[in-house]
């Protein structure tokens, strides 16, 4: 059985748009996975410590039958592969992939807690998740549409991702 899975992308280190194309091949290449869609690519104020670069975030849309935390690990690896270091809490990175949503389930295990417990908080999520899924309603029911921010502090840097099947 599969699942559609969102997953928060973010680069702030080493040309991090190019960071989040890579990343996107190879969430492409996931097994008994398919990219459905990206968002578009925005930059944003980092949201910790102030002395690092802007962010680049989008949101991707996945069709997987991979496990959540089978699809953790996955995501994890991709980090780690893309150069990953944790240095210290919401620092700098070469690559930040995070399991938004999975389906409908809402789980809170030590390792893996779906919904994002930041996924209401934060406009560089909602705002490409939004783009990517208008109809979107949450599993406690909230309706996507209702958690638009109000303040757009987001600046497009890249259009959509047109074809997924490009990236197999």
């Amino acid at each position: 059985m599969s699942n559609k899975a969102y997953i928060g992308l973010g680069a702030n280190l080493t040309s991090p748009a190019r960071q989040l194309w890579q990343a996107l091949h190879h969430l492409a290449a996931l097994p008994e996975t398919r990219l459905l869609a990206s968002s578009s690519f925005y930059r944003s104020a980092p949201m910790g410590p102030q002395d690092q670069p802007d962010y680049v975030n989008a949101v991707a849309l996945i069709d997987t039958a991979l496990a959540p935390l089978a699809l953790l690990d996955a995501l994890q690896a991709i980090e780690n592969q893309q150069g990953r270091i944790r240095t210290r809490h919401w620092g700098e990175r070469t690559l930040d992939l995070d399991l938004l949503l999975y389906g409908q389930i809402t789980l809170d295990l030590p390792r893996l807690k779906v919904p994002h417990y930041g996924l209401k908080d934060r406009n560089f999520v909602i705002q490409p998740l939004f783009e990517l899924s208008p109809e979107l309603v949450l599993p406690d029911g909230k309706a996507l549409v209702d958690l638009a921010c109000t303040t757009n502090d987001l600046v497009k840097v890249a259009p959509p991702l047109c074809d997924c099947r490009t990236l197999r």
